[in-house]
């Protein structure tokens, strides 16, 4: 009987006390983009970064900071030219806008398709999820992170933000990456996915 009470104990502890989950090893977006930035053919950094790189900074993997979304597609949205951090505009239209829940507060953001994406193999189904947030210009780069998804075959959509990561001017100004329109500024800290690139060197 005092075995059933201690076992049952320990069953509501677990069963009725969720929280979040914290890892501490590297997960396999984190390896991947740590062995791109690590492959000189593919690395945005610059040489002398390159040189000293050993890995990306990242936040630990937070559980809380995976949502599921609600997709209401915009199909009649027209395109845009979307500014980017040089003289390029990037052609781009509202696909769908989702909605969803974290840290008990709602929100809503704008997902992108753009169109030279659209004509290129392997990138058909490609959808473009920018976004503002209240770590910007400290822990985080201060023009905002993206993260990468697919169409979806329904109205519902995992958004990971663990897997946010830098466009590639935060590494090179060389590069030519879309601004973050501010409809997509969320009012907390999304402290997940990768960190503000602090360079080994002075």
């Amino acid at each position: 009987m005092r075995f059933l009470i201690v076992l049952l104990t320990i069953v509501c502890f677990v069963g009725c006390n969720e929280k979040k989950i914290i890892a501490t090893d590297l997960t396999p977006f984190q390896r991947k983009k740590n062995a791109e930035f690590k492959d000189a053919s593919k690395s945005p950094l610059k040489a002398k970064d390159l040189k000293n790189f050993e890995g990306l900074d990242f936040f630990p993997y937070d559980s809380t900071f995976l949502v599921q979304a609600t997709l209401k597609r915009t199909p009649n949205t027209e395109w845009f030219q979307m500014k980017t951090t040089t003289d390029r505009l990037s052609k781009e239209r509202v696909f769908g806008v989702i909605n969803f829940e974290l840290q008990g507060k709602s929100f809503q953001l704008n997902v992108y398709q753009g169109e030279e994406l659209m004509q290129t193999e392997g990138f058909e189904q490609y959808l473009f999820l920018p976004f503002v947030d209240n770590t910007n210009g400290e822990s985080t780069y201060p023009g905002g992170r993206y993260i990468d998804l697919n169409i979806p075959e329904g109205d519902t959509m995992e958004i990971d933000f663990n897997s946010a990561y830098n466009p590639y001017c935060a590494y090179d100004e060389k590069y030519s990456c879309p601004i973050v329109p501010m409809v997509n500024y969320l009012d907390l800290d999304v402290e997940a996915g990768v960190k503000a690139f602090v360079k080994d060197y002075k």
